[in-house]
């Protein structure tokens, strides 16, 4: 059976139908011969970050964000900036001008993770040309994680706004994705990375001297995701849907509760109001209430009195643990 050494950058067959699938999503000519197959959207961005990043560079990140993302950076002797998205009328938006302010010139890479975790914020597209302009001009490294683009929640939209679809070939470009969130395989651990052609030969290398191939019984069932499962990932998209509207409306029935609302993603982002510890109430949430919510300064310090709901779960689910929150918050 196919149970031997594969090769670094995945079977050519995967390669060829991630090749398929994105220039079918994003209307642009993504050849294989710029994408590298990983064990994992974040070992993808370990990979990526090994490729492009040495000690003492310098990183900017828009925050808050999942901490592996910046941890990475760091264990790679790289600093990191973070440029915090603000909220207002409880709705996440990017200051550009603040972002573009922060991307000097000795900036070696910019990292953006739309949509958000945690908080769902989707990027504008003409945001997104701004800052890819910016990067171009100054020859900045521009790292999207996009392993939520097709979890967006505006039914008219097949992707979240992508750094692919304005991307040239040879662009400072790489755009980080995994099978785990839009095809709901979580343990499969498979993704890709897409960069320029020469990335990709360097990846090759880095690859090898950590974990230097995938399984081949899951680069074939990657391959069949890929061409069997849009119907899978439209389903999803229509549960995710559904169970934000059940979580956003049943929180907000909720007294105390203040909810923000992100254009993507699996999470509402929401505080309670006179709880600023975030970390002490999730403990006590799981231990009173039986409730798991991931406390906001997990993502950084911009998460500071915010918690994180999943609700990638059915909706009874989700409605047992708005009870269970309000009865806790009822009981003081």
């Amino acid at each position: 059976g196919e149970t031997f050494y594969s090769q670094n950058l995945g079977r050519p067959y995967l390669r060829e139908a991630i090749s398929t699938y994105l220039t079918g999503l994003h209307g642009r000519s993504i050849s294989a011969d710029r994408i590298a197959t990983v064990g994992s959207g974040v070992s993808g961005l370990m990979l990526a970050m090994q490729t492009v990043l040495a000690p003492g560079d310098r990183v900017v990140a828009v925050t808050p964000l999942w901490p592996n993302i910046v941890e990475i950076p760091r264990i790679l002797g790289a600093s990191v900036a973070r440029v915090p998205l603000s909220i207002a009328n409880g709705r996440w938006s990017l200051d550009v001008d603040r972002l573009i302010a922060a991307l000097t010139p000795d900036t070696r890479l910019c990292i953006i993770n739309s949509p958000n975790n945690p908080t769902g914020w989707t990027i504008e597209p003409e945001a997104l040309d701004a800052v890819l302009a910016h990067c171009r001009k100054h020859g900045i490294w521009l790292l999207g994680d996009d392993v939520y683009e097709r979890l967006v929640h505006d039914p008219a939209l097949n992707s979240a706004p992508s750094l692919l679809a304005r991307a040239e070939p040879g662009d400072r470009v790489i755009s980080v994705n995994s099978f785990s969130k839009a095809w709901s395989m979580t343990g499969w651990r498979i993704g890709w990375v897409v960069a320029p052609e020469a990335v990709v030969t360097d990846l090759t290398k880095v690859i090898e001297y950590n974990t230097s191939c995938i399984l081949e019984p899951i680069q074939r069932a990657a391959t069949v995701a890929l061409q069997q499962g849009e119907s899978e990932v439209a389903r999803l998209r229509s549960h995710l849907r559904r169970t934000r509207e059940v979580l956003v409306d049943g929180l907000r029935a909720v007294p105390g509760t203040v909810v923000s609302e992100g254009g993507g993603a699996m999470y509402v982002f929401f505080r309670i109001e006179g709880q600023p510890d975030t970390i002490a109430l999730a403990k006590r949430l799981v231990a009173e209430a039986g409730l798991g919510l991931a406390p906001g300064s997990a993502f950084g310090a911009e998460g500071d009195g915010w918690l994180r709901w999943c609700h990638a779960v059915g909706e009874a689910r989700l409605a047992q643990g708005i009870e269970r929150l309000a009865d806790f918050l009822a009981r003081g």
